[in-house]
């Protein structure tokens, strides 16, 4: 399941709204659980480990210098049960019957499990790898197949994974610098207000960034798959009840990620380079 939708400085008031509007339709627990597992959102929540090592390189640091320490510490914070449970928790009270059985049943078919097993495995895989074999199969699609570069764009579109892919970048880099300058591990030049100016000031360059980018990681993930394949999906993300899925697993998926990074800094005071917990 691809994501990333709302901006986090909304988030507190977007589940609110939600809760409010779904809490009589609440779907049950159960169900919110073989739901994450049919729509391949345990692995997507699951993957928010992998960023971890880029936590250390926003204060300044490298997580070689913890040694063991750090790598027994993110596996700590970002507890793989602990963060799906948190899915289900929200989801349980904010996700409708209706949306459940719409998202559920596309990614139940034949094609929505193919479509699951690929993008569980690119979840997993090194960011590396798939931008550079990314990079090679959209230079090759510019020339040969501009239709399917179409297609990718639109399934993006679909979801808004642009813009929310940056507004989540940006608001966990804010929630973790604030959580480590108010730990006592990081100083900062300016402060929040004037981060966020910052960050406006570099978002025309940062979207483009992350739509290449994004385009990069599509084309690799669904490199097997067919025009028609992709055209399908993208037909089915943008029916109503699947932007209303998608538009909460984002919010979901970001705030978990933002909740995380800020345990990782409260946990990180303390902790020198080489310093074992």
């Amino acid at each position: 399941m691809r994501h990333l939708r709302p901006a986090f400085a909304a988030l507190p008031l977007i589940l609110t709204l939600l809760f409010s509007a779904t809490l009589a339709q609440a779907a049950d627990r159960d169900r919110v659980r073989a739901f994450l597992t049919v729509t391949g959102f345990d692995v997507a929540l699951e993957s928010i480990k992998l960023t971890a090592e880029d936590a250390p390189a926003m204060l300044g640091v490298n997580a070689r210098d913890f040694g063991a320490s750090w790598t027994r510490l993110a596996s700590e914070v970002f507890d793989v049960a602990k963060m799906q449970e948190m899915g289900v928790d929200i989801l349980q009270n904010a996700l409708s019957d209706e949306a459940l059985a719409e998202a559920a049943d596309f990614y139940a078919s034949d094609l929505g499990q193919r479509l699951v097993e690929a993008e569980n495995r690119s979840h997993m895989e090194a960011r590396d790898d798939r931008q550079g074999e990314g990079e090679a199969l959209m230079a090759e699609m510019m020339q040969s197949d501009p239709e399917r570069v179409a297609i990718i764009d639109r399934m993006m579109r679909a979801i808004g994974s642009t813009e929310s892919s940056l507004d989540a970048a940006n608001e966990v880099q804010i929630r973790f610098l604030m959580a480590a300058a108010a730990a006592g591990i990081v100083t900062l030049k300016t402060d929040e207000e004037g981060m966020r100016a910052i960050q406006a000031e570099q978002r025309e360059e940062a979207l483009e960034m992350i739509r290449q980018s994004g385009m990069r990681g599509s084309a690799y993930t669904y490199r097997d798959f067919s025009n028609a394949d992709l055209e399908a999906y993208a037909v089915a993300l943008e029916a109503p009840l699947m932007q209303e899925v998608y538009e909460l697993m984002n919010a979901v998926q970001f705030e978990i990620m933002a909740n995380r990074y800020e345990a990782l800094a409260h946990r990180m005071n303390g902790l020198d380079p080489g310093q074992e917990l």
